[in-house]
């Protein structure tokens, strides 16, 4: 019998997921789950993260489910257009709106792809997250062609969230890898 449970990979975003952040619960919790390990969390450039993204991607032998937070949302939605490589799906959860950022990093990323995603796909977003607004988050998902999932006010979904394990994110996680078996 072939295995055809799917490989979750952690995607973090800018400066990582810190020892209290739900990508971090998750990863303890479940120690099958990989993050992909970029090079300099806090000097992001488009280039590499996407390659280091594609060799993740490429490195497991079975479906993959892509697990993803802010600017590795962003990540993910580059890989997508520069390779187009099937997975099972994303779970990408708080997108910033980086088209107007200062920081030179992330200006790499700008334009951020605004075309569907070759795989099923959620957005997650908060209705007061500072990164990006509802609105711009929705458009997000219409674009990708992902399913949007608004939740309240729970920021920018991250360890200042407080949301430990965040059993809702894991029930949409479930949804996508069900998918895949």
């Amino acid at each position: 019998m072939t295995d055809t449970t799917a490989t979750v990979l952690i995607v973090p975003g800018y400066e990582g997921s810190g020892p209290e952040h739900w990508q971090s619960h998750w990863e303890r919790e479940h120690p099958g789950y990989l993050r992909v390990e970029q090079a300099d969390w806090d000097a992001p450039q488009v280039d590499e993260w996407v390659d280091t993204l594609h060799r993740a991607v490429l490195a497991q032998s079975g479906p993959v489910v892509l697990v993803a937070h802010s600017l590795g949302c962003i990540t993910i939605a580059h890989w997508a257009a520069r390779h187009g490589l099937p997975v099972a799906g994303a779970l990408l959860v708080a997108p910033p709106d980086i088209d107007n950022a200062v920081n030179p990093g992330l200006r790499t990323f700008q334009p951020i792809p605004l075309r569907p995603l070759p795989f099923p796909s959620i957005v997650v977003s908060s209705s007061d997250d500072p990164w990006a607004s509802p609105e711009r988050s929705r458009r997000f998902a219409e674009n990708w062609g992902a399913r949007l999932v608004a939740l309240g006010p729970l920021g920018h979904i991250n360890s200042a969230s407080d949301l430990g394990s965040w059993p809702e994110g894991q029930a949409l996680l479930a949804e996508l890898t069900a998918r895949s078996a």
